[in-house]
């Protein structure tokens, strides 16, 4: 069974900030950023924590790639992407990433 990589973009409760990473799990990075344990990293300190987009590759020189042209991107060809599969800016739950968005709105109240 071939291993699994991921890119994600991140973002805070207002949407100001977008964050982009690469792992080989999703779930449990996007656990990390959720808990903020590493108070001084940019996600706790902008409150980064929301995924609102990812893409999957089955080769981690890929997905480095892929991080890395995205992160290049201007902001406005960021949302352009992320609009291309997440026109309401849903955010994906961590545990069942794959199956259920949910919307960080109702979270948040």
């Amino acid at each position: 069974m071939p291993k699994s990589y991921y890119i994600y973009i991140l973002t805070n409760f207002n949407r100001t900030t977008l964050y982009i990473g690469v792992t080989n799990n999703l779930a449990r990075r996007l656990e990390e950023h959720i808990s903020q344990e590493k108070t001084q990293s940019f996600t706790a300190k902008y409150n980064i924590k929301y995924c609102i987009y990812y893409e999957l590759f089955t080769d981690i020189r890929m997905a480095i790639a892929r991080e890395k042209e995205i992160k290049k991107w201007q902001r406005n060809r960021k949302i352009k992407l992320i609009e291309s599969r997440n026109i309401s800016w849903k955010t994906y739950d961590y545990n069942n990433f794959l199956l259920q968005p949910f919307d960080y709105q109702k979270q948040e109240k």
